[in-house]
């Protein structure tokens, strides 16, 4: 049962943070500090409207969690299926080896490129919060 203490943790601390910003609402002025990129240049980080997609997508609305930010629902599903990976090889005493090639990270960070530098030119406004 210690084995599954930890990703039992981290599911715990997650649903805590998601239950706050679910009962906090991030569309109202004040409860949360302002993106500091967001802020200095006017620039939207590829963050910028995390909060209110997790807000939508606890709440069940799922369109406007991925109006917020797609890419911030698309890694809720993702930690998901990583946490179930994770508990299951904990219940049978294996760790949890992802072993993904440097391309796949590549990759990531090439998509979040994109992400961010689509979302603020003009004709990528749709992927805006």
């Amino acid at each position: 049962m210690r084995r599954l203490a930890t990703p039992i943790g981290i599911l715990a601390a997650v649903a805590g943070a998601f239950a706050y910003v679910g009962s906090v609402d991030p569309n109202e002025p004040g409860h949360y500090p302002v993106c500091p990129l967001l802020k200095l240049t006017g620039v939207l980080c590829p963050g910028c409207g995390g909060l209110r997609s997790a807000h939508a997508f606890i709440t069940g609305d799922l369109g406007a969690a991925l109006e917020a930010n797609a890419i911030a629902t698309v890694g809720y599903f993702l930690f998901a299926v990583v946490w179930v990976l994770w508990l299951v090889r904990a219940w049978r005493g294996q760790p949890l080896r992802i072993g993904l090639a440097p391309v796949w990270w590549w990759g990531v960070g090439a998509v979040l490129l994109i992400f961010t530098v689509v979302r603020n030119l003009p004709f990528g406004s749709a992927l805006a919060p």
